[in-house]
């Protein structure tokens, strides 16, 4: 069990009989009224992201969950085959269980949440970043860098993400996994 003060991003709760990880939260308190705790949940099974108000000090339910490393090695019929870094065994996650899995080459690391009690694999999730090659993008115009336009542009995974005019074809660029944002160029 937990208060509304052990809040923290990351934190995965036991809500509504199903597992959600706290992905925002926010302490309010107003003039009037008690405090209060304004959070977004991501159920961990389906992904579906909800807005939940609990009032401050109120208790709840904690899941212990444990980060393991993994490695991705490839996608098949049946989904996502990951490597345990130090067991070496190799895990399945089906497509609804690795969000952002167009961000994803073969070698990636990743983080692997585990449910502790029942050794249950739970979500994948990425680093915040990823470095990747731009495949194909449309070539900016000369001198056309005065304004903060974007383009589309393709990286070696097949995902479209965004990037500024002077970003060209076989141009190493650091993305935000979150919200498939570009961050920077790579030398």
């Amino acid at each position: 069990m937990a208060s509304t003060a052990d809040f923290r991003n990351g934190l995965v709760l036991n809500y509504n009989n199903e597992l959600h990880v706290i992905t925002e939260f926010q302490h309010v308190k107003p003039g009037k009224g008690p405090a209060f705790v304004r959070t977004k949940l991501r159920n961990i099974k389906t992904g579906r992201v909800i807005d939940n108000t609990f009032n401050a000090g109120v208790k709840v339910e904690t899941a212990r969950v444990e980060q393991r490393p993994h490695q991705f090695i490839y996608k098949d019929d049946y989904g996502y085959t990951f490597m345990d870094t130090s067991t070496f065994e190799q895990i399945v996650l089906p497509d609804a269980m690795v969000p952002f899995a167009d961000l994803m080459k073969e070698g990636q690391e990743v983080t692997i949440l585990m449910h502790a009690e029942t050794e249950q694999p739970l979500t994948a999730e990425l680093p915040t970043t990823v470095e990747l090659m731009v495949t194909y993008t449309e070539p900016g115009l000369k001198g056309d860098t005065a304004t903060n336009t974007l383009k589309p542009a393709t990286v070696e995974t097949g995902a479209r993400i965004q990037v500024p005019l002077f970003i060209d074809q076989d141009t190493k660029i650091r993305v935000d996994t979150r919200n498939y944002a570009y961050v920077e160029r790579v030398k």
